[in-house]
């Protein structure tokens, strides 16, 4: 798959592609070709600029429209194929992790990095396939989510995460992921002992599959439940699980 990013600031992406588990996504071998779009190189004009006032007045600047047209069609024509043109909103869709697997079982798509006010209304109309956002708060550009957004597809490639991991990340079915725990088998802290519960030094597979179960039940019933809503609603929960969560009195 493919992925084009254009964007004001590349050099905020080299780093991402060198680190972490995830780089082996980008590099040789790696399931992902990412390519950077430096937006000021389709710019018209000596000072290179992608900005100008809004009209009707107002604070900040809006991007251009043209220099983004340019900078598109060049994409495109790079990837020989229509491909999904993606921009960064607020006012966008929330990125989840039923789009992350669209994505990730996709051709890719053109990352949009928007700054200032905004962008040029008019290219967003005719251009941009999708608008997705992170949540309700407001960042300074589109290259945070771009990177979110990679990197969350970049754990799903092949050889990028020891299998099953990504299997048992919170919202694979639709819950939280339950709590974890790691040596040493009992932990002191502000003078308590804290102990791994028993059933995870077992060995009993079964009893441990259970356990994680309702762990992550009872979590994601507390915290999220529309997510226990969504998936009693789409015949994902069994009867054990319904009588678990009966239990709780939530």
């Amino acid at each position: 798959m493919r992925f084009d990013v254009v964007t004001l600031f590349p050099e905020l992406f080299t780093p991402h592609l060198e680190s972490g588990v995830t780089r082996r996504a980008f590099g040789p071998g790696g399931g992902i070709d990412l390519k950077l779009w430096p937006l000021r190189d389709f710019a018209d004009d000596a000072y290179r600029r992608v900005d100008d006032r809004p009209y009707g007045g107002g604070p900040g600047m809006v991007m251009l429209a043209e220099p983004l047209l340019r900078a598109l069609d060049a994409v495109q024509a790079a990837r020989g194929a229509p491909a999904p043109v993606v921009h960064f909103t607020p006012t966008g869709r929330r990125l989840d992790q039923a789009l992350v697997n669209e994505f990730a079982a996709g051709p890719g798509a053109v990352l949009l990095c928007g700054r200032y006010e905004g962008i040029d209304q008019r290219f967003i109309d005719r251009r941009v396939t999708h608008e997705l956002s992170l949540g309700d708060f407001v960042l300074s550009g589109g290259e945070l989510p771009a990177l979110v957004l990679l990197d969350a597809v970049a754990r799903l490639q092949d050889g990028v995460l020891n299998a099953p991991s990504h299997q048992q990340d919170s919202f694979s079915d639709g819950l939280l992921e339950g709590p974890a725990y790691s040596r040493p088998e009992r932990l002191a802290v502000d003078g308590e002992e804290l102990a791994v519960p028993p059933v995870l030094l077992s060995g009993h597979h079964g009893e441990i599959a259970r356990w994680r179960r309702e762990r992550s039940l009872e979590l994601t019933a507390r915290r999220r439940p529309d997510l226990i809503a969504a998936a009693r609603a789409a015949g994902r929960l069994s009867k054990p699980d319904e009588k678990f969560l009966a239990g709780l009195g939530l």
